[in-house]
């Protein structure tokens, strides 16, 4: 299996006071961000693309979903603030295709953290922007073999 976990594009500041804050849309920056993530990886053989149900994730991975001509998976376990064990094992279940997963900046290293945990190899540069992307590849059933993170910087503006 390979993985391309993407963060979510652009969509404005936090507001923590805002109790309509998780419903948050991408800006500007984001939906060109989502640009870049579906011509980045429209040529990968991926069968499925999931995403946190906010709807930032939603229209960050909704371009590549549409140019690869399939359904866009809505998922609980990759939500902001989601049980790391449930998005484990959402990744577990996914057998041997290639997927992507749209999520949150805590959602993400952690995944990333427990993959590193079971033996995975992971390059530098690390990142978490916004609007990037890691690939992790060679799962055998527990762990990844390697992963490696795109900042996608150079073709999204200064994402």
């Amino acid at each position: 299996m390979t993985l391309y976990l993407v963060r979510h594009g652009s969509a404005g500041s936090r507001n923590g006071t805002d109790p309509r804050d998780s419903e948050r849309h991408l800006d500007p920056k984001g939906l060109a961000q989502s640009d870049v993530v579906a011509g980045q990886l429209c040529a990968a053989p991926i069968s499925r693309v999931l995403s946190s149900p906010l709807p930032r994730c939603i229209e960050t991975v909704e371009p590549l979903a549409q140019k690869l001509g399939l359904t866009l998976e809505v998922n609980d376990a990759l939500r902001e603030g989601a049980d790391p064990a449930l998005t484990w094992s959402l990744i577990e279940d996914l057998g041997a295709s290639t997927v992507v997963m749209c999520s949150h900046g805590d959602v993400i290293p952690e995944i990333l953290s427990r993959s590193e945990r079971r033996g995975t190899r992971v390059a530098e540069p690390r990142g978490f922007s916004k609007g990037s992307i890691w690939t992790l590849r060679g799962w055998d059933g527990t762990s990844f073999a390697e992963a490696s993170w795109d900042s996608c910087r150079s073709t999204s503006r200064g994402a």
